[in-house]
């Protein structure tokens, strides 16, 4: 294989790469291979705020469940914008949140998938063997072979759902619930998504195909047929072209990755519309917006998301029902986590990214 890559002109280059990634699964074989200890795990571990090539994979001591939570053997987990901003602690804000000079948490991952190994005596709404998933904004620490969590951190997974479809069930959707439930949608209404095919817009755009509304959709050149297999009435491709100059007047404006602004929008919206946006905005103005356009038509709502509590049973239910099916882009092995990092940053990925474990 190296003879064939040397033929290529810039083969000193890519030989290298090559052995590099070689290199790098030989040491974290050797490292499954040489981890005798059963207490140890291995997990993806950062110790201050840093790139995806600063991350390391590392044996650690395996997690104890201590009073009334439950160790699980984690089968699946994403990479997502949410992992990204606990990665890097930007905007600088979240270190409020994570850890002001350093996290506060070392291990990464937000969300999971796994079966549930161990349980604490006074646990009692979880058995071993059981198949449970979760989700943690400000970090479960699942990058990693093994968690722990309380039982309110737990939820079960509807059955014959795969760990990795569980898995990408989670932040996406949980950001998207936020959308439709901060909304009043009613049938025959109009409702435009930007960024339909990214971890919340895919989702949201599932949950909007709940109601009987005509659906405006943005996405890239290549997520055509996915875009239309999700279902929408018409489609902007954003590469090419400007969906603000749409003739047409809506009721929702959903900017699910936060490209667009209220300003660009606001021709679009009819008189007695909203607009939300999953960022705060370039100027930090979706903070405020939402006092200043309190009593006017045209309003702004910022999506501050609802308890887990409310959010993933909403989610089991419509996996169960098959009325929701995550999308996954594509699925890496633990050791390759710094690649999907990489991949995730890089504004190319489509819905979810998933790590097998």
């Amino acid at each position: 294989m190296v003879e064939g890559v040397c033929k290529n002109p810039n083969s000193s280059y890519i030989a290298r790469i090559y052995t590099q990634t070689i290199k790098k699964r030989i040491d974290i074989g050797a490292i499954r291979t040489k981890k005798t200890n059963l207490r140890n795990m291995l997990a993806t571990i950062r110790r201050k705020y840093t790139s995806p090539k600063k991350l390391k994979i590392e044996e650690i001591a395996k997690p104890v469940p201590s009073e009334n939570e439950v160790l699980v053997k984690v089968q699946a987990t994403t990479v997502n914008r949410t992992d990204f901003t606990n990665l890097t602690a930007k905007p600088f804000i979240m270190r409020f949140f994570l850890g002001l000079i350093k996290p506060k948490k070392i291990i990464l991952g937000t969300d999971f998938a796994g079966e549930v190994i161990a349980v604490d005596s006074n646990c009692k709404s979880y058995k071993i063997g059981d198949k449970v998933f979760g989700f943690n904004d400000s970090g479960a620490e699942s990058q990693a072979e093994y968690l722990t969590a309380t039982e309110e951190e737990l939820f079960p997974i509807p059955e014959d759902i795969e760990y990795k479809t569980a898995a990408a069930s989670l932040e996406g959707a949980h950001y998207a619930y936020s959308f439709i439930h901060k909304v009043n949608i009613k049938s025959g209404q109009r409702v435009l998504i930007n960024g339909a095919t990214g971890g919340i817009g895919s989702a949201l755009l599932q949950f909007v195909n709940q109601y009987d509304v005509q659906i405006t959709a943005t996405r890239n050149t290549k997520n055509k047929a996915l875009i239309k297999s999700l279902g929408v009435d018409k489609i902007y491709d954003f590469t090419k072209e400007d969906f603000t100059k749409d003739k047409k007047n809506y009721d929702f404006i959903f900017d699910a990755v936060g490209k667009s602004t209220f300003r660009k929008c606001k021709p679009l919206l009819k008189e007695s519309s909203i607009y939300i946006s999953s960022e705060l905005g370039p100027k930090g103005q979706n903070a405020y917006l939402p006092l200043l356009t309190k009593w006017s038509g045209k309003k702004v709502i910022f999506p501050i998301p609802f308890d887990k509590s409310k959010t993933i049973p909403y989610i089991s239910n419509l996996l169960g029902s098959e009325a929701f099916e995550p999308v996954i882009d594509r699925e890496y092995p633990l050791e390759d986590i710094s690649e999907a990092y990489s991949y995730v940053i890089s504004g190319q990925k489509t819905a979810n990214v998933i790590i097998n474990i």
